[in-house]
C-alpha cells in the first residue's frame, strides 16, 4: 500500500481537510498506527499534528460517540 498523499503529490496535510483527516481516525476517535493508514513516515507525523490542530480547532472531536 502506498501513501495517499504522496501519491496526489502533497508535500503537507493541512488541518483544515478533515475529510482526509477522518478516514486516519478510529471509530473510538484515535489517531491509527502507520501500518493501518499506510501513510510514510514523514505524512504519518504531518497527519498527527494536523489531527491535533483540527481538534484544538474545534473541526474535529476528540472522541466520538
Amino acid at each position: 500500500m502506498h501513501c495517499q498523499f504522496c501519491q496526489k503529490g502533497k508535500k503537507l496535510v493541512d488541518f483544515k481537510e478533515t475529510a482526509s483527516l477522518t478516514r486516519i481516525l478510529s471509530a473510538g476517535g484515535k489517531i491509527k498506527s502507520r501500518t493501518k493508514t499506510g501513510l510514510c513516515a514523514q505524512h504519518q507525523r504531518n497527519a498527527t499534528k494536523a489531527v491535533k490542530r483540527a481538534r484544538y480547532m474545534g473541526l474535529l472531536p476528540y472522541t466520538k460517540e
